[in-house]
């Protein structure tokens, strides 16, 4: 196994998981097989109970893990699926270690940072690292390790010295460190100042690690006499000294490392001349340009709780990127606080209330994402109504989607005190209830979370038409509360259809209203799924919706011949022994067929 160390200095927000997305990218791009772990150096166990406005989305994994929202980047990078362990925190580490003293593991050894808790961080990456995670049943070539934070910040010390140590312990060759730091460029002089990076090394390499490249963050590309400079008080040599410039899409990233040689230090570095190709990113490189090329618009007014922070919804402007340049149109996204459409506003800021349903009336699809708590529930109640009643394209995710049948119940079945129990928990008409096995008394992993099945309960309805005809799905969950099932009835006898169930067909996974353009709620997060080149399907549906080509996209969604029941039956590949045996490669649940070890 080969280790690619990201670290970052001077400043946090450089990019640290792009860069390592990107690099991993590289690397799969050159034919080698690629799994990641993010390291983040924060106390809590998991990010599950982190607000988004401190540090973005919490990213969900099909194994119900809760994570940073990194993992989300490496996974669409990448198209990986990655687990719960992946995520190493300090919570996670201690907790461990604690575990340990407890059962008398450590055989009445007084347990410190070192060697107890440097030893549990290198264990952790090695077994982790082993974990197949790309559909193969080996593990992989290389494992990318992003270091979260910046060096020198007193919570990051242990993971510090425990890669020092790993670093000693691998061996020369099989350790690559990439420390990304900026070069910023101040305004009075017009220079690019190499002095932050100096010290950013010099405290690296106090602490035991020496970087083998820099990854440098700055606005325009590094001079040669700046690289020159770096190189000779960072004893990092010049070639291995790389811009990270402003681009504008990240899809660029990959493209600008390629272009300035990156894979050459890495291999270099790790060994891996001789067993690496030329990287071949013809797909991806046509993506991005593509991208930027785009200038016919489709406008999505995103309606949420947590707009303040665009990393709130990361996830979710992916997938509506991913769709929008499947369906060649330039994605804008307007920014709609759910709280500024409700009529209390229109007194205590009336400018923000104009403007808030300016930008709603003004878009061509309306996104109403998942959230918790009761603030901004009745803009997206209003949201959702306005959808409705004006044939806008809609699409509700997991809160999106109850809001939605709160005010079906409230508009069409006229129960004005409709409403979930989580915002009224006495309520007459709960059209949403608390979950059987959830817990009111603690709050971190105790949700629906990770890969669960819906199955289609009407196969000529629009979604069941986005995801191919499959009788089932597998999407991603994080949810306490869901729609009550003895209401269900009730509702679809005035127009709601319940498309989706779980298996036991009591818990709701998909809404529709057939006569509507298009009117989705999913109970499920679908862009968690979502990648470059393969947009999630509820999403796909609605920018094309919202700019005329939905069928045209049903068109584009159905199922080739030899699929069926999400069960793909491929060519038929030769056995590698060079007998005659036929496999045929089975596209579900990640399971393949083998022949002596070997995959098909």
């Amino acid at each position: 196994m080969k280790y690619v160390v990201v670290s970052g200095g001077v400043v946090s927000g450089l990019g640290k998981g792009v860069t390592a997305s990107s690099i991993g990218l590289l690397l799969k791009a050159c034919g080698l097989r690629v799994t990641s772990i993010k390291i983040d150096p924060y106390l809590n166990t998991d990010a599950g109970t982190m607000s988004p406005f401190e540090h973005g989305e919490v990213f969900v994994l099909d194994d119900g893990g809760e994570v940073d929202l990194d993992l989300g980047n490496y996974e669409r990078f990448l198209d990986i699926k990655l687990t719960k362990d992946n995520n190493i925190t300090t919570g996670k580490i201690y907790q461990a270690v604690i575990d340990k003293e407890r059962r008398g593991d450590y055989l009445g050894k007084t347990v410190q940072v070192v060697p107890h808790v440097t030893d549990a961080i290198q264990e952790w990456i090695e077994r982790v690292a082993m974990i197949p995670v790309d559909g193969f049943s080996t593990s992989a070539d290389v494992c990318v390790i992003e270091l979260g934070g910046t060096i020198g910040d007193i919570e990051s010390m242990p993971f510090i010295e425990a890669l020092g140590q790993f670093s000693y312990r691998v061996g020369a060759g099989n350790f690559c460190l990439i420390h990304v730091s900026l070069v910023p460029v101040l305004n009075v002089v017009g220079e690019q100042k190499t002095k932050p990076t100096q010290h950013s090394v010099r405290g690296l390499r106090g602490l035991g690690l020496t970087p083998h490249i820099l990854a440098c963050r700055s606005t325009t590309a590094l001079d040669e006499s700046v690289k020159l400079k770096l190189s000779q008080f960072c004893h990092v040599p010049a070639d291995n000294i790389i811009t990270l410039y402003d681009v504008p899409n990240i899809w660029r990233v990959p493209i600008l490392l390629r272009d300035q040689k990156a894979h050459v230090a890495i291999l270099r570095v790790l060994n891996l001349q001789g067993t690496a190709t030329e990287p071949m990113l013809k797909e991806w490189t046509s993506r991005a340009e593509i991208c930027d090329m785009l200038h016919e618009q489709v406008r999505i007014a995103m309606v949420g709780k947590y707009t303040g922070l665009s990393d709130s919804y990361l996830s979710v402007m992916k997938a509506l990127l991913h769709a929008a340049v499947g369906c060649r149109k330039k994605l804008v996204v307007d920014w709609v606080p759910a709280c500024d459409l409700e009529d209390g506003m229109s007194k205590e800021n009336p400018d923000a209330y104009k403007l808030a349903w300016k930008l709603l009336k003004a878009a061509d699809g309306i996104l109403v994402p998942g959230g918790f708590g009761d603030r901004g529930v009745q803009g997206k109640i209003l949201a959702a109504k306005y959808a409705r009643e004006n044939r806008v394209p809609y699409l509700g995710i997991c809160l999106g989607m109850q809001t939605a049948v709160i005010e079906f119940a409230r508009s069409v079945l006229g129960l004005q005190d409709a409403n979930s129990t989580e915002f009224d928990p006495n309520t007459k008409n709960p059209c949403v209830i608390f979950m059987p096995e959830g817990s009111k008394t603690h709050m971190g992993g105790t949700m629906r979370l990770g890969s669960r099945r819906t199955f289609f309960q009407v196969m000529d309805c629009k979604s069941a038409k986005l995801y191919g005809n499959k009788s089932f799905i597998e999407e991603r969950h994080r949810h306490r509360y869901e729609v009550n099932p003895d209401m269900v009835s009730r509702l679809e006898d005035v127009g709601l259809s319940f498309t989706g169930k779980d298996e036991t067909g009591q818990r709701m996974e998909i809404i529709e209203l057939p006569n509507h353009p298009y009117y989705i709620g999913a109970q499920f997060h679908p862009e968690f799924k979502s990648r470059p080149g393969k947009p999630s399907p509820l999403f796909s549906g609605l920018i094309a919706a919202a700019c005329g080509q939905l069928d045209s996209v049903f068109q584009s969604h159905k199922v080739p011949n030899g699929i069926s029941n999400g069960i793909a039956i491929h060519k038929v590949n030769v056995c590698q022994n060079g007998n005659a045996a036929k496999f045929a490669k089975i596209a579900v649940d990640g399971i393949y067929t083998s022949c002596n070890g070997v995959q098909y």
